[in-house]
């Protein structure tokens, strides 16, 4: 029926002209004014290579590692492999963004249907050219920014683009944007952009600009490691010529070759500086953050999302998609106050069973059937600028001619009748409903009055039909749970603020009525104060939901924003988190950081419940890391600046950082946390890892002053000595941040400690490690310095407890 329909009008004498001829293309597509959009790279696999590679830091790193491997002392040299993986991990994490970035297109249809030479063609969207005749029907996606010609009925939704939920009647002079769909009636259009300059091929372009999440963690740690390579320079001239001068002097070092001694202290020194570990740890907890949420179908694009999810005090809301599931579903059918006209039923499953009818029309199709037997005599297709359709019998069981309308538009105020009609309407419409009515004239529509839409005379209410939009069930628990956990909620959305605010309010928020963006203010400061003093906002433009969303940003919030629309994608991509419904189109999906695979809104407090265990459990073992690197610094410092040589092997340090930090914060960043989020991640870190590191610097400084003011001592029989107070004191620093202790920390705790004991006894790992027992003297000096540094370290622990 369809088909015969689109022959029929296509042979019509309304079809003006015969297209673009041959030529006409192909000058044109030799102007380059074709529809292909620019495939350039969001970043190149190079660009992520360099920043991720070729720094500083790594230079120093690599150097070492290379250093070590020329000396012979591959042994020493374990912490390559860390910083491999530190680096593999940043490529991939990026070069993942990087593919759904280029991945990304706005347009989706693989076809388009042009009138060329007079004939109808379909050929590919990208071999659309400017000036091309594009033909549209119901089902197709508008190819090219096009002005409309002519229609039959032609409606779009827009709602992908601009938020509006209702389809939108596109008359002759009007345009169409590509990306857009038909929804219902026929219509031909001239191309008047295409490519880059479409408004899909902008948003493209705009959306395909690079960017990683904000992350606290990720800029604390690079705020670290910046520090730490600045000063790794200057600390290791100091620890050479410490470690020189410990070998009799440079002169002696270079003739003898004990410069090659002096060389692995130094690395030593360089490398325990390093947090390695730290940023490794940092993207396993992210990740595997990212497979739990994985199983509940949330797909995290960018590792570092779980983390900002936890950290957002701001939540804007599309509503068309998220707090409802985007669909017009069929409420009900209300009386009138008198008995309507036989066949009003019938007359709605011929409505609803229109091949031109509009989507809400669509949705009487499920309650009343048609089964074919009414033969309309005329009909009128609905049009948004009149806002109603009709049908004619001059047979059958419903004779005479129906409208379905707005109210207000259908009926006449005067009649007497009709004024509680329109009141009942009015309320409906008040509550969210869309509310239209079904009228009945004994007439039937003359000619005339079907080709000019005209509305038949004598029109009489046979019933008030409602329409909603369906809430999803998990949206008012959501969003309950949002403002519980002290999270501002906004709805921003491209309907009318009065339907905007009446979902509002069903889903629990509170909103007399919404705002009318088309009132906010264009300058940023006055758009954040409106922001801050409504909640609820309609009509408002895609350009409008960035522009709201980075002044919002601007006043201190951590934004997340939820959308499913083409709309949506520039601003999901402004926001701190963008999270797109599984539903949403591939471009939004394509800049958002979350996916909500199912759609399912509920997801939301489990990936924050996620993010706060990552993020705590990550502030936790970063206190561990930092600490090494602080006791790491002031060993190099003091010790070059004594001349006394370093007094541990690199193969040493891996040993204790592996028994004190690596192996129990794999486990502790992984355990369950439910601590709420605080900023200042990296200022607690360091006012307890520190002094921690002080500390224990002076604890292994004690200890090597008491076996040189006492003398006699092996260099093998020191450096035991020094693991030993090293190791102890640090695993104390473990004890007090794995509190409150459970059956599984103090399990952790226990393993590391028997670890260090086989560490020393084990013949085969004492010998690999160089560690000789000490003599009793200096065992006890040893394990002296350790209680010390034990005891320190508790104090400073309960001090700081006390202060945050």
């Amino acid at each position: 029926m369809v088909t015969r329909q689109r022959t029929h009008w296509l042979g019509r004498e309304s079809w003006r002209g015969n297209g673009l001829s041959s030529e006409d293309v192909s000058e044109r597509v030799r102007g380059g004014l074709t529809n292909l959009v620019s495939d350039a790279s969001s970043r190149s696999l190079w660009d992520i290579l360099r920043a991720n590679v070729l720094t500083l830091f790594n230079a120093i790193v690599a150097g070492s590692f290379v250093l070590l491997l020329a000396l012979g002392q591959w042994q020493d040299a374990l912490f390559g492999f860390a910083a491999v993986g530190n680096a593999v991990i940043g490529v991939v994490q990026e070069h993942r963004a990087k593919r759904s970035l280029d991945r990304l297109a706005v347009l989706n249809s693989p076809h388009a249907r042009v009138l060329r030479d007079g004939a109808i063609q379909d050929i590919p969207t990208g071999e659309v050219v400017l000036d091309d005749v594009i033909l549209l029907f119901a089902g197709d996606q508008v190819p090219a920014d096009a002005a409309v010609y002519d229609a039959r009925g032609l409606e779009i939704d827009e709602s992908l683009l601009s938020g509006e939920s209702n389809p939108v009647d596109k008359a002759p002079g009007s345009e169409v944007l590509a990306g857009s769909t038909v929804v219902g009636g026929q219509g031909r259009a001239q191309v008047i952009r295409v490519g880059d300059d479409s408004f899909a091929g902008k948003l493209t372009v705009a959306a395909k600009r690079f960017s990683l999440v904000h992350s606290e963690i990720r800029t604390g740690l690079n705020r670290v490691l910046r520090w730490i390579t600045w000063g790794l320079i200057p600390v290791m001239a100091i620890v050479v010529n410490g470690e020189m001068q410990a070998q009799g002097g440079w002169d002696q070092a270079l003739a003898t070759g004990t410069w090659k001694t002096a060389a692995v202290g130094a690395v030593a020194s360089v490398i325990a500086m390093v947090p390695l570990g730290l940023v490794l740890m940092a993207s396993v907890a992210f990740a595997l953050g990212g497979l739990r949420l994985a199983r509940d179908k949330v797909l995290i694009q960018e590792l570092a999302a779980v983390e900002g999810l936890a950290r957002v005090d701001m939540l804007c809301l599309d509503k068309t998609g998220t707090l409802t599931e985007g669909k017009i579903i069929f409420d009900g059918a209300h009386g009138v106050g008198t008995t309507p006209a036989l066949g009003w039923e019938e007359a709605l499953g011929w409505l609803g069973a229109d091949p031109n009818a509009n989507a809400t029309a669509r949705c009487l199709a499920a309650v009343y059937k048609y089964d074919g037997g009414l033969r309309p005599a005329s009909s009128v297709p609905f049009a948004s600028s009149r806002k109603w359709s009709a049908v004619s019998f001059t047979e059958g069981s419903a004779p005479g001619s129906w409208v379905l309308g707005a109210p207000e538009l259908v009926l006449e105020a005067t009649t007497p009748a009709n004024v509680p009609v329109l009141a009942s309407a009015a309320a409906l419409a008040s509550s969210g409903l869309r509310a239209l009515v079904l009228a009945h004239a004994v007439r039937p529509m003359a000619a005339g009055e079907t080709e000019d839409a005209t509305l038949p005379s004598a029109l009489v209410p046979a019933a008030l039909l409602t329409f909603r939009e369906r809430i999803r069930p998990d949206a008012a628990t959501t969003l309950a749970y949002f403002r519980e956990q002290g999270v501002d909620l906004r709805v921003i959305s491209g309907d009318d603020p009065r339907t905007v605010a009446a979902v509002a309010r069903a889903v629990g928020l509170d909103s007399a009525s919404g705002y009318d963006a088309r009132e906010l203010p264009e300058d940023p400061e006055l758009m954040a104060d409106v922001l801050q003093n409504h909640k609820v906002f309609g009509r408002v433009t895609p350009a409008q939901k960035k522009a709201m969303v980075a002044a919002l940003r601007s006043r201190g919030h951590v934004v997340a924003m939820t959308g499913d629309g083409v709309n949506d994608a520039l601003a999901l991509k402004e926001a701190d988190i963008g999270i797109a419904m599984g539903s949403a189109a591939a471009a939004t999906k394509a800049v958002s950081r979350l996916v909500l695979l199912d759609s399912r809104f509920d997801r939301l407090p489990g990936v924050v419940a996620e993010g706060r265990r990552v993020i705590a459990n990550i502030e936790r073992v970063s206190m561990l890391f930092l600490a090494k690197t602080a006791y790491a610094v002031a060993l190099s410092v003091v010790f070059g600046g004594l001349l006394w040589g370093f007094p541990f092997l690199p193969r040493q340090l891996s040993a204790t950082d592996g028994l004190t930090i690596g192996i129990p914060a794999f486990f502790l960043a992984l355990m369950p946390n439910a601590r709420l989020y605080r900023p200042g991640f990296l200022k607690r870190s360091l006012a307890f890892a520190v002094p921690a590191g002080l500390i224990i610097t002076a604890a292994v400084l004690a200890l090597n002053a008491y076996a040189a003011i006492t003398g006699g001592y092996g260099e093998d029989s020191v450096r035991t000595g020094s693991v030993m107070v090293l190791a102890l004191v640090a695993l104390w620093v473990l004890v007090v941040l794995s509190r409150p202790l459970n059956r599984w920390r103090l399990l952790i705790v226990i393993a590391m400690y028997a670890g260090l004991l086989l560490l020393l006894i084990v013949p085969a790992a004492a010998d690999f490690f160089s560690l000789a027992w000490p003599p009793r003297p200096l065992l006890n000096a040893a394990l002296l310095a350790a209680l010390g540094g034990c005891a320190a370290i508790e104090l400073v622990f309960r001090f700081r407890r006390r202060s945050v």
